[in-house]
């Protein structure tokens, strides 16, 4: 099909199909290049912009899990009117909400697109790919890495991204290899339920994200809650629990992270020493008082920065300024009161919803969308570049997969109906 524009002809199918590809270039890309990322996802958009349909489009916004993101970077846009922040900062801020834009987009194309699964594997190899090299470095630690710390069993990016790609991929092969067990695909089986013991091998030996450490016991959960019954949940949960006690006894690099926080806070209550944790509460604690001056619409978008550094004047405490409260619901609260994070709940509770069902595409969203929220506790999980992307294309490719299915089976069911009535 061919659509007309100006003297050219655009060829839409052709333009499909390279869209579609270039999302899986996104997904290939993310566990290692943000630059990359950043031009697929333009040259993405460039492609797909003028294959969507209007009709399709507005079906698509209709429903909760295509408008509220949307709605919520609508309102971040107005938010803008009443910050107190300079317009340098407001644009900053407005653009950390931007990305939840291609959320409906991603839901329109994959409707119609075959290739969510290419995206998922995709997503998955390149993944394997940086966990072989992580494995490497931590053996071999004098090869040159490119994390911006210099951390061993970090190729690239930094630490808490790569664990968290990690935790995701664990959570996805354990899914895959409870599948091709229930086909009697027994190798198969062994080898996916293999290759995610060593993405969580590489958590507990090699290096991992505090936050990690708190999601693993979560994803565990939901997953025997998709999978398994009552009698296997609580196998699974008991042979979990086996292998952190195992995990704790041989893994002094765990039991470091897993203390650290408890130490960090106590010498910063103590001594007043800078620490991470000690001024992560100290960022929750202002954030907190920030929402109640204006709880209802907030300070505005971009606002957060101006708040931090009017507090931290004349303190003396260099840290206590900052951008960043590192809690999804709190940064957005100090903008847009409780209004905006009503509209980030309502969000997230859709997205939840669309993947209720009992196949691949709704156990891995779910587990997206679960991984997003408790690492939102911790980190400002929707504004980081890779974490929030993940999420985005997560939802969009697989949401999209999960629309397109039910549409196919609404003219089956409504057919069986009118036969049977």
């Amino acid at each position: 099909m061919e659509l007309a524009l100006g003297n050219k002809l655009i060829d839409r199918d052709r333009l499909t199909r390279i869209a579609d590809w270039l999302v899986v270039g996104v997904a290939v890309s993310m566990p290692w290049s943000t630059s990359v990322t950043g031009i697929l996802v333009a040259l993405w958009l460039i492609a797909v912009l003028p294959t969507l349909d209007l009709a399709e489009l507005r079906r698509t916004i209709a429903h909760p899990a295509g408008g509220l993101p949307l709605a919520l970077c609508a309102f971040a846009f107005v938010g803008m009117l009443w910050a107190v922040a300079p317009w340098g900062d407001r644009l900053s801020g407005l653009q950390s909400f931007v990305k939840l834009l291609v959320i409906p987009l991603l839901l329109v194309q994959f409707q119609r697109s075959d290739q969510g699964v290419r995206v998922a594997v995709g997503f998955l190899l390149s993944c394997t790919l940086l966990l072989a090299v992580s494995w490497l470095l931590w053996r071999f630690p004098f090869l040159p890495r490119g994390n911006r710390h210099g951390l061993a069993g970090v190729p690239v990016k930094d630490y808490i991204v790569q664990s968290g790609e990690f935790l995701l991929c664990a959570f996805a092969l354990t899914h895959l290899a409870l599948s091709a067990w229930s086909r009697q695909r027994r190798l198969v089986a062994a080898a996916l339920l293999g290759l995610a013991v060593l993405f969580v091998a590489n958590l507990v030996f090699v290096i991992s994200s505090r936050t990690s450490l708190v999601v693993f016991p979560v994803m565990l959960a939901v997953l025997a809650a998709q999978r398994l019954s009552l009698k296997g949940s609580l196998t699974l949960l008991l042979a979990a629990a086996v292998l952190v006690a195992a995990a704790w006894a041989s893994s002094p690099f765990l039991r470091h992270r897993a203390l650290l926080p408890l130490e960090e806070v106590t010498r910063y209550l103590k001594e007043n020493a800078e620490t991470s944790s000690g001024y992560r509460l100290e960022f929750w604690k202002k954030s907190i008082e920030f929402t109640a001056e204006a709880p209802v619409i907030g300070h505005g978008t971009g606002s957060t920065q101006s708040l931090f550094r009017a507090a931290a004047s004349g303190t003396g405490i260099t840290a206590a300024f900052t951008d960043n409260p590192h809690n999804q619901t709190l940064i957005i609260a100090v903008q847009l009161g409780l209004l905006g994070v009503a509209l980030l709940y309502a969000m997230w509770l859709a997205h939840a919803l669309l993947f209720r069902g009992h196949d691949w595409p709704c156990w891995i969203g779910l587990g997206i969308v679960t991984q997003t929220v408790v690492s939102a506790l911790f980190n400002s999980q929707l504004f980081y570049f890779t974490p929030g992307w993940i999420y985005v294309f997560g939802v969009g490719v697989l949401g999209g997969m999960v629309l397109a299915r039910e549409a196919a089976a609404s003219p089956a069911r409504q057919s069986s109906q009118a036969a049977n009535p």
